[in-house]
């Protein structure tokens, strides 16, 4: 699985395509489709073009929330917030092969997410961010120290979100983190970033070793 993982970001259709199409040219190969305002048609709509997007580019899409966008457009797969639907039910609509990933704030949430059968759990914030309304309780890197250390060790991929910068990684795996889930932090400067995050995404796992 990708340790880096891009959430959409934007208020309109073309802010979000732009900043999906700007990734995606410098190289960002998993892509979250993230527009909380949104309604369902106007996902399926845009999703659509996201979808052929990601395909040219090679690279895999998730839906965030809407289980019926992501069964649709035949996504990759799904990401549930913690309010925003059934794993099991998600599951059991998209099947097996399909990428499923929950979001946590905390040890009983992860332990939820695991029970429910997530391919991936984004665990977080690691500190304020603007690109999300609702945040729940800052985690900080105790936090992520203290969760990750109480888990089986690879029992699914743990991603952390929410005010991640490229300089945090090392310490991020340290944590026990396997990858980073981040918004605005590739879009100032996309082909410098997402180098950056790689190089330290999989310089920092190799060394962890």
């Amino acid at each position: 699985m990708e340790r880096l993982q891009f959430i959409s970001h934007g208020h309109t259709a073309e802010e979000q395509l732009e900043g999906i199409k700007l990734v995606l040219d410098a190289g960002c190969k998993w892509v979250q489709f993230r527009w909380k305002s949104a309604s369902l048609n106007k996902i399926l709509k845009i999703g659509t073009e996201v979808k052929s997007l990601t395909e040219a580019y090679g690279a895999k899409l998730l839906i965030n929330d809407h289980i019926k966008a992501a069964q649709e457009l035949d996504a990759d797969g799904l990401h549930l917030g913690l309010d925003d639907g059934s794993i099991p039910e998600a599951r059991k609509i998209l099947g097996v092969k399909k990428i499923i990933g929950g979001t946590a704030n905390t040890l009983k949430h992860v332990q939820q997410r695991l029970d429910e059968g997530v391919d991936y759990v984004g665990l977080g914030p690691l500190r304020f961010t603007v690109t999300k309304e609702k945040l729940s309780p800052i985690l900080g890197f105790e936090g992520y120290t203290d969760i990750c250390s109480k888990l089986t060790s690879g029992q699914v991929p743990i991603y952390a979100i929410g005010g991640v910068n490229a300089e945090d990684i090392p310490q991020l795996l340290e944590c026990g983190v396997y990858g980073v889930a981040v918004s605005s932090a590739l879009l100032d400067d996309p082909n410098s970033s997402i180098k950056n995050f790689n190089r330290k995404l999989y310089e920092a796992a190799k060394n962890s070793r």
